[in-house]
């Protein structure tokens, strides 16, 4: 599929990846918006944590907007990716399962 059909793809909840790709165990993922009261927030359930506390303060709500990330062929998460020109025009875009 091309880059186009990977972005519907990713915007429906699957992860993409190209058959072209060198590292095996590749893909990506489209990470949704996330809200997450403040630190210091006494009511349980999820909440900033202490490392996003500390750039953000502990009084402040977190409002993240969606992001791709990639699982990297070394097993890392890896926020931010962005497709290169090579990516954006390749047809060997595929779903992974």
């Amino acid at each position: 599929m091309n880059f186009g059909q990977a972005i519907e793809a990713l915007k429906a909840g699957k992860k993409v990846a190209r058959a072209g790709w060198n590292g095996k165990g590749m893909w990506v993922v489209l990470m949704p918006s996330l809200q997450l009261p403040p630190h210091s927030t006494q009511k349980p359930g999820p909440k900033v944590n202490d490392r996003t506390a500390k750039h953000i303060g502990v009084d402040t709500p977190l409002d993240s907007q969606p992001y791709i990330a990639m699982w990297t062929a070394a097993k890392q998460w890896q926020p931010g990716w962005l497709a290169s020109q090579a990516d954006m025009l390749a047809e060997d875009w595929e779903v992974v399962e």
